[in-house]
């Protein structure tokens, strides 16, 4: 496949492979932009804000709806092309793309909704003889960076609320996964978006990455991926607008107050997706020590049911990780996790990039499956007494994305949502429940700023106050 710069397809010197995980094969070639293909990307994009800023609210809103429609009608082909390139198996990549339309016919309707509101001057002394409002209007240009696990419905997080509020946007996808971007990058121009204002950059993130949001010409960058590339991030992005959306250890508590085997078999089913290679998928659980045996076999249970290998045969339930190095450290984790002291009740079995389900008990604090972001197919499982204890080891982590409470006690849920430190409690749920229009986020080393259409349209716009002053008496 080719990038697409300022509309167009471009690309012809340096490629990179993309790979099947499960067996590496290669699927396909894009190319590693150099210097001057980044520089055509950003003048197009300036040329592209000053297009979109001329946009109706209708024609934007109708891009977004044919594009939507246009996933919709394609969602074979997609699907085919995100289990191959990013490992996942092919409902889970049948889920995405579906997901992937709604977000875009979410997005159409902030762009016709997107407006403002009366302000009264003459609430205050000196503004008796104005009358005035304040309108949204787009930042200019977009950088949208975005990882492996989610290509097509994270992309579709930021380059559709972008371009709802009138922005151009340049979108760098994760090396590993570019393919779905560039067919995502060829939907939306078919659909009727000015050519100028949309490139899918593809190159490292070292190089093609860091010219990006380094480069002064974009007012804002939005990165969804680990921490510490989100400091780096922000360190280079100068006097900029960011949105960070950077991972978690996510947690949920078990109380001795609810359906046990139902909260392990919800547990199970959030810990695995995706090969565990999700910002808010099931790491850390804590469990009422009287209910905990009761909740370990059915969670050991539900893993053990679980079909490991080829993401693209209909009967797998995990699929591989994104490569066998990522494996390897998963697999290394679960193995230092075990010297101090952890009992793996089962799983944690590497076979080239696949690593199979893995339950861990009693993990210490310290251990890096328990402290760290593991991002692999594995569920960290605790006990404890109080659930003061319980919301106290949930807050002991640097960071605070998303995390679940399961109870049938409104004291003890409230209690919950009111303590824990992160930007969403699922009550009766687990941390990796999540709907597309809903504001997404998190607090401490988990990001800044939020997703969902209606609230990355806000944090993609700035506000504009204007006040008109009455002349004469």
């Amino acid at each position: 496949m080719k990038m697409i710069i300022g509309g167009r397809e471009a690309g012809s010197g340096r490629t990179m492979e993309v790979r099947n995980p499960y067996d590496g094969s290669v699927l396909d070639t894009v190319p590693s932009a150099t210097p001057d293909e980044v520089d055509a990307a950003l003048a197009s994009a300036e040329k592209g804000a000053r297009t979109m800023a001329a946009t109706s609210r209708f024609e934007r809103g109708a891009i977004l709806d044919r594009a939507a429609a246009a996933v919709e009608r394609r969602s074979g082909e997609l699907s085919s092309l995100l289990a191959s390139e990013v490992g996942k198996t092919v409902r889970e990549a049948q889920s995405e793309v579906s997901r992937a339309a709604q977000t875009l016919a979410a997005s159409a309707a902030e762009a016709r909704r997107l407006g403002g509101e009366i302000v009264p001057f003459d609430a205050a002394p000196h503004g008796r003889d104005r009358f005035g409002f304040w309108i949204r209007v787009p930042v200019g240009v977009v950088v949208a960076v975005t990882p492996f696990n989610f290509p097509l419905n994270l992309a579709v997080h930021k380059v559709a609320p972008a371009i709802a509020a009138g922005n151009a946007v340049i979108l760098k996808p994760a090396s590993a996964t570019p393919l779905t971007d560039i067919v995502l990058g060829s939907i939306l121009l078919e659909a009727g978006l000015p050519g100028e204002a949309l490139s899918v950059v593809t190159g490292p993130g070292p190089g093609v990455g860091d010219a990006l949001v380094s480069h002064p010409l974009p007012r804002m960058v939005t990165f969804t991926g680990s921490a510490d590339v989100g400091r780096a991030i922000l360190a280079r992005a100068g006097l900029k607008k960011t949105a960070m959306e950077l991972g978690s250890n996510s947690a949920v508590i078990v109380t001795d107050r609810c359906d046990v085997e139902s909260a392990a078999g919800r547990c199970v089913r959030g810990a695995y997706a995706v090969a565990g290679q999700v910002c808010i998928s099931v790491q850390r659980v804590l469990v009422q020590r009287d209910v905990a045996r009761r909740f370990l076999d059915a969670a050991v249970a539900g893993a053990e049911s679980l079909r490991v290998g080829d993401q693209l045969l209909d009967g797998t339930d995990v699929g591989p990780m994104i490569n066998e190095k990522e494996a390897a450290r998963a697999a290394d984790w679960i193995a230092e996790a075990s010297r101090l002291g952890a009992r793996i009740l089962s799983g944690g079995a590497r076979s080239g990039a696949t690593v199979t389900p893995a339950v861990i008990a009693d993990p210490p604090e310290e251990s890096r499956v328990w402290k760290d972001e593991a991002f692999a197919p594995l569920m960290c499982v605790r006990t404890y007494g109080t659930l003061d204890e319980a919301i106290a080891c949930v807050n002991r982590s640097r960071y605070g994305l998303q995390a679940g409470v399961f109870t049938d006690r409104l004291e003890d849920a409230l209690r919950a949502v009111h303590e824990i430190e992160c930007g969403g409690v699922m009550v009766n749920d687990v941390p990796s429940f999540r709907v597309d229009v809903m504001p997404y986020g998190g607090v401490k080393e988990s990001g800044l700023g939020r997703e969902g259409p209606r609230f990355a349209v806000e944090e993609m716009s700035e506000i504009r106050v204007v006040s008109m002053r009455r002349e004469g008496p």
